[in-house]
């Protein structure tokens, strides 16, 4: 493996649209937190960098929501999350924003070097057009039917009930989610990056020179070059961001994932500029062979930092690639996704004002539970479990006796170390490894089993102790107890440089306590850290058991929140934009007998109707499957709509109409039927 000279650290930029929460911590920053935190232990040459997007449409959203400029969101926000990571230690070098007048120049200029080099290919087409509100609408403005489930307020990129990806030309009666009016389709011109140009050197680079990269990673990559990569836009039609400095581009931005990411650039440049004597050049850092680039993100960046940024990176030409891409699944909340646009979550900057001092017990819990290869789930009883059974029981009880035995026996300075016994040489063979071990695991960035391996640490020290019974030989063997309390505090100085990266606040608690002087990586595992008849601090409690009453309020907070979620959904859907009798004339809806029904394989949303529509026997697939069984259906009348125009899905299977059913306030959805039997194929009128 190469030897590199500096490492560069990027976290994926959160939203300014918003707080951040715990699903971002445990997926993003939390393990690049550690990671520098490590590097910077090992006295290497690191630098960790972050930032706030603040273009894209979620910002114009909430601005209207709230209303006010896109700028008062963003500047609210940035503030917010800023403080929050402050707090809560996560240790960037630089955290800014892509508002900023460093980053606008960059991104610009990022742009215009591969416009003028013919980077680009200009496209022109039609894209859904608000003509009363005269803009063109983002896919995330564009609400509709979905077309796999029918849920009436899809959006043009994803529908949220049935999750499945889409695109506006897929939506069913399409309308501006914030007007209500319908859409038109208009000419634009944009400029798109070609990654069908790219997609041959990025197998070879992906799937060939990093097999190394996680197999969440890798796979989802793979999965994308199967499919053949094609242009994608780097300028959309909006008022809110980097202005396209191409002449005739008027009213034309960079498009977000395009503008962002060069943020983690220009906020090093910005940095550089700013401290050159502490930093260097910023090119160094972008630029220079001897640089390992290192990307934190969650799976749904994945294909940005892999694919798309690579791909800009080798179009300009000047800037070095990443060599990892570390990336986490998601961390749901109590069994449920958590979700930003239903309050359902746990905020960081709620989290600081109501645990106060408990920074490092969420750290605790979200690396414990990171999904690192499959989502996991955050639970509040696991935290309060966690936090009373391991950090207050293991690690917290251990150092509290080797320091509370010190005071007490030796007024708090460190013993001369006696003759070791078989059970000394054995306790100490145990931990003297504990730096390889912990270090392999976050050079492969298995931040979780490093945690774990971190720890044990503590609970050799607490079976060290519990075996020897200082409190008892103290009286009998005097000179004994000086070895056991001297092998004791080695320990707890061990622990102290050990868990630094993953719990920094009661790692320098703990070195305070210890008056440690200096505390490198290289110190991991000797028994030499504390000198023989130093002078060492008051003893402290490091973390404090957490009581249900408090545990309580936070389930309670999260169910109000649930309840308040399921109130606002009990209310009628807003009727859609008018539409002329002629083209209600237009369906035909009939009505058919079920004569079979069962489940799609390896399509758990879908059933297969088998349909007597009066002429002859026809398919109807519909994403039902969630709210009946099979046989609750068949022989029973449905209404359907018979002209529509067949779907075919990826296993082959095809629907030649759709069922008609009722969604009710809460979700459920209901099939339509009749009171009374009739033939089939009669018609709705």
């Amino acid at each position: 493996m190469k030897q590199y000279k500096r490492t560069l650290v990027t976290s994926a930029l959160p939203y300014a649209n918003g707080p951040v929460h715990i699903g971002h911590l445990a997926g993003v920053y939390v393990p690049a937190d550690i990671y520098s935190r490590y590097l910077r232990l090992k006295g290497k040459d690191v630098l960790f960098v972050g930032g706030s997007d603040e273009h894209g449409v979620p910002v114009t959203i909430r601005a209207r929501q709230e209303g006010c400029t896109p700028q008062d969101v963003v500047d609210r926000y940035h503030n917010i999350i800023k403080k929050s990571f402050e707090e809560f230690g996560i240790s960037f070098d630089v955290y800014s924003r892509t508002t900023s007048k460093t980053h606008h120049q960059f991104a610009s200029d990022f742009f215009k070097k591969l416009y003028d080099e013919g980077k680009f290919v200009e496209i022109e087409s039609e894209q859904y057009y608000d003509e009363q509100a005269g803009e063109f609408l983002t896919d995330r403005n564009i609400r509709g039917e979905c077309p796999r489930c029918h849920a009436q307020e899809a959006y043009g990129d994803q529908c949220e009930k049935c999750g499945s990806t889409l695109s506006p030309d897929e939506l069913i009666n399409p309308y501006n989610a914030i007007t209500g009016n319908a859409l038109v389709k208009k000419s634009t011109k944009h400029w798109y990056l070609p990654l069908d140009k790219y997609q041959p050197w990025l197998e070879e680079w992906i799937l060939n020179e990093h097999k190394e990269w996680r197999p969440n990673v890798y796979g989802q990559c793979k999965s994308w070059l199967d499919g053949g990569l094609r242009p994608r836009a780097v300028t959309r039609d909006l008022n809110w961001g980097i202005p396209v400095p191409v002449e005739g581009a008027e009213g034309k931005v960079l498009y977000v994932w395009f503008d962002a990411p060069i943020g983690y650039i220009s906020n090093t440049k910005e940095l550089c500029e700013n401290q050159p004597e502490k930093y260097g050049d910023w090119k160094q850092w972008w630029q220079d062979d001897d640089t390992r680039l290192i990307h934190f993100i969650g799976k749904d960046n994945i294909v940005f930092h892999c694919i798309v940024f690579p791909s800009m990176l080798k179009a300009h030409g000047d800037f070095v690639l990443p060599d990892n891409v570390p990336s986490n699944e998601f961390l749901n909340l109590e069994g449920n996704k958590i979700s930003t646009s239903k309050n359902y979550a746990v905020w960081l900057n709620e989290y600081l004002e109501e645990m106060p001092g408990k920074q490092d017990v969420l750290r605790y819990v979200l690396t414990a539970n990171a999904p690192e290869t499959r989502d996991n789930d955050f639970t509040w009883k696991d935290y309060q479990a966690r936090n009373n059974n391991e950090l207050v029981a293991i690690y917290g009880n251990f150092v509290n006796r080797a320091l509370q035995l010190t005071k007490k026996y030796y007024q708090s300075i460190v013993p001369a170390l006696g003759e070791l016994t078989a059970h000394d040489k054995e306790t100490i063979d145990e931990f003297k490894d504990v730096k390889q071990k912990v270090e392999s695991l976050l050079d492969q960035f298995k931040f979780r089993d490093a945690q774990k391996e971190a720890m044990n640490l503590a609970r050799i020290g607490n079976k060290y102790i519990a075996d020897e019974e200082p409190w008892k030989l103290i009286k009998t063997d005097p000179e004994r107890v000086k070895t056991i309390i001297y092998i004791s505090l080695q320990l707890t100085a061990n622990l102290a440089i050990a868990l630094e990266p993953f719990l920094p606040f009661s790692s320098k608690k703990l070195r305070d306590m210890l008056n440690m002087d200096s505390f490198l990586w290289e110190q991991l595992g000797s028994m030499e850290i504390l000198a023989v008849g130093k002078q060492l601090g008051e003893p402290q409690l490091l973390f404090e058991k957490i009581e249900d009453d408090v545990i309580q309020f936070q389930m309670d907070k999260l169910a109000a929140t649930v309840a308040a979620n399921a109130a606002k959904a009990a209310k009628a859907e807003p009727i859609k934009p008018v539409i002329s009798f002629d083209d209600f004339e237009k369906l035909d809806i009939r009505v058919g007998t079920v004569l079979e029904c069962e489940r799609v394989p390896k399509m758990k949303k879908l059933l297969r109707f088998l349909i007597d529509d009066g002429l002859q026997k026809r398919t109807i697939v519909s994403g039902i499957a969630q709210w009946y069984e099979p046989e609750q259906l068949k022989g029973k009348q449905v209404l359907f709509v018979a002209n529509l125009a067949p779907r075919e899905f990826k296993n082959g299977l095809v629907s030649e109409g759709m069922i008609l059913s009722a969604q009710d306030w809460d979700g459920s959805i209901h099939v339509t039927g009749l009171e009374d039997t009739v033939k089939a194929g009669s018609q709705v009128c």
